[in-house]
């Protein structure tokens, strides 16, 4: 890609260089590449995006109360939007780019951005990703569970185990001044044990004072590659795992062009995070 040249990061004028300036500087000049200083939130920021991330996770907590066989994904819907707006904040997803509902509903096949609907009804053995921003005073925060719906199959069961298991295993590969490519590396491992496939379309990203900031946080990848991860970055770590293939295609029948499904139409999961980072690691601000 050649950073070699690429000056991002500047040093607070008449101030003493920190321990972050110094560290920043030298994968800098080594070519790396590093965020701008506008990518690091400031304590009052972090205050906010966690405080956002208490109501996106009570959203979660609400719909698990709640999620059953018969229930349609327009129910989860007005479950998350009237649980947003009671507790002061706002349904991120809600007329984004044309994203007609509140919250994203990916049934089984569904690998991402299922828009919530009158005739999607869960029915016993689905699983189901429930996927939900929170705009908070202007700040963001973005999480998504996987829900099976009574009793499914050995093999759904174990696929959405191992994409949780893929979200901790990047969670913890996330370390300060290590790279985004170690979080993809670090997933892409572990699901390629159980021969699933991890989807590269679509990635995790920069979070908080936007819906979507840098990096670009993929889930496969190489160590050592993407942008440095700096104390005080805030990002989701989302991966998408298919049964089968990586492969990916848009709904036909979604006029909106939202609907993201497997390639070869097997299951897919996904459990997702805010993270903010910290000098000790990754601190969870959503659940």
């Amino acid at each position: 890609m050649g950073f070699k040249n690429r000056k991002r990061w500047h040093c607070l004028p008449g101030q003493p260089l920190t321990d972050i300036d110094k560290q920043v500087m030298f994968w800098e000049e080594k070519g790396k590449l590093v965020p701008t200083r506008e990518l690091i939130k400031t304590p009052k920021q972090v205050e906010g995006i966690r405080k956002s991330g208490i109501i996106n996770t009570g959203v979660l907590d609400e719909v698990e109360k709640h999620i059953c066989a018969g229930m349609t994904t327009l129910e989860i819907d007005r479950i998350c939007y009237n649980y947003c707006i009671e507790h002061g904040a706002t349904p991120a997803c809600l007329n984004y780019e044309g994203f007609p509902k509140s919250v994203c509903t990916s049934i089984n096949e569904v690998v991402c951005h299922g828009i919530p609907k009158e005739e999607d009804v869960l029915k016993e053995g689905d699983i189901i990703n429930v996927d939900f921003t929170t705009i908070l005073d202007g700040y963001y925060a973005d999480a998504s569970r996987m829900f099976i719906i009574g009793k499914t199959t050995p093999e759904k069961e174990q696929l959405v185990r191992v994409a949780k298991e893929c979200l901790e295993i990047g969670a913890e590969a996330a370390k300060p001044y290590s790279f985004v490519g170690d979080i993809g590396h670090a997933i892409s491992k572990h699901a390629e044990k159980y021969h699933y496939g991890v989807v590269r379309d679509l990635c995790g990203h920069g979070v908080g004072l936007a819906f979507h900031e840098e990096p670009e946080v993929m889930h496969f990848g190489h160590r050592g590659t993407g942008m440095l991860l700096v104390p005080g970055m805030v990002f989701t770590i989302e991966p998408m795992i298919n049964m089968g293939t990586w492969k990916v295609f848009i709904d036909a029948d979604d006029e909106l062009g939202w609907e993201v499904i497997t390639g070869d139409e097997l299951p897919s999961a996904q459990w997702e995070h805010t993270f903010l980072m910290t000098e000790h690691g990754v601190e969870v601000l959503t659940r």
